[in-house]
């Protein structure tokens, strides 16, 4: 039987299992230990709201905390007897009705992803600083054709090639490229300048991203550049890429991370603001695709400072 001790102690942490918040951030800290910072970023609120309920939570004796440099880490602290039991019960019920909670996993695997990767801040504070002193003969440019040359002979996919430009610099080592988009002046344009320039293996075609006009299995590389957030459904868009795809084969995708610039509907035609880490992650689990890693890759220094992400997955 429980004691009035028990009761008073089970009512408290019903009151407090009672906010689906405090329900997703206790089965968030139920095998990983986070920050504030990295809850902020996996539930998409503020550093104050969060902050009010890890108090409670903390106050209600579920979770514990410790510092670990300028951070402060939060665990859910390990209970025994009838709260233990209590809790399992209602974080397996907020597993299965909370919908918000299939996201949350998705965001902490990037978040995960992303503290292993120490090399990735050393080489995003190198990339800073590439090219803001003169060095004879270093360019962003030269390190791109270098890459190229090591890239091997693949059918490569450029869906929502726009003026072609990218689509001309693979051309210069890809068995072939096709390219993709819905602009009929656009197409006209870039394979006027794919001729000019003697690229045989470079072939433009007039379609949408997402019903592209190529055959099922038939490239090794699906690309797309700054176009998904053009599409209407981005989602059928990265659909389609896999089904063109090779069993192995890869998607590219650079995109603007979500951003809150409403000018860009009106200056660029962009349909999307931009994406999260943690859309693009569905999109490319929903569509099939394995092995996905996603990265922020840029940042611009200037207003609206946009930026940019890089995401790859292989088709099984």
């Amino acid at each position: 039987m429980f004691s009035l001790f028990q009761m008073s102690s089970t009512i408290k942490s019903l009151k407090l299992l009672a906010d689906p918040t405090r329900v997703r951030i206790l089965i968030l800290l139920g095998e990983n230990e986070l920050s504030v910072a990295e809850l902020q970023e996996i539930l998409g609120m503020g550093q104050s709201r969060i902050s009010t309920h890890l108090s409670q939570i903390k106050t209600g004796g579920l979770v514990q905390v410790r510092r670990s440099g300028k951070s402060m880490l939060y665990s859910a602290l390990p209970l025994t007897g009838e709260r233990k039991k209590l809790l399992a019960n209602v974080l397996q019920v907020g597993r299965k009705e909370i919908p918000e909670t299939l996201l949350d996993a998705d965001a902490l695997e990037l978040i995960l992803k992303k503290r292993k990767d120490r090399s990735r801040a050393y080489f995003d504070e190198l990339a800073g600083k590439f090219g803001r002193a003169y060095c004879p003969g270093r360019s962003w440019k030269g390190l791109a054709e270098t890459l190229l040359k090591m890239m091997p002979p693949m059918v490569i996919a450029d869906l929502g090639s726009g003026e072609g430009t990218f689509s001309l610099l693979l051309a210069q080592k890809a068995k072939q490229v096709i390219a993709i988009d819905n602009s009929e002046k656009m197409v006209e344009f870039a394979a006027g300048v794919a001729r000019e320039h003697g690229a045989e293996n470079l072939e433009f075609r007039l379609g949408d991203i997402e019903s592209p006009p190529i055959g099922d299995g038939e490239v090794d590389v699906a690309f797309f550049s700054q176009a998904l957030h053009h599409a209407n459904r981005p989602q059928k868009a990265i659909e389609e890429a896999c089904r063109i795809l090779k069993p192995g084969g890869k998607i590219v995708i650079l995109d603007l991370l979500k951003h809150t610039y409403e000018q860009a509907r009106d200056l660029y035609a962009d349909v999307w603001l931009g994406f999260s880490e943690v859309e693009i992650l569905g999109f490319l689990k929903s569509a099939g695709f394995k092995d996905i890693d996603i990265s922020e890759v840029h940042k611009e220094e200037q207003h609206p400072y946009f930026q940019t992400l890089l995401a790859l997955g292989e088709k099984p």
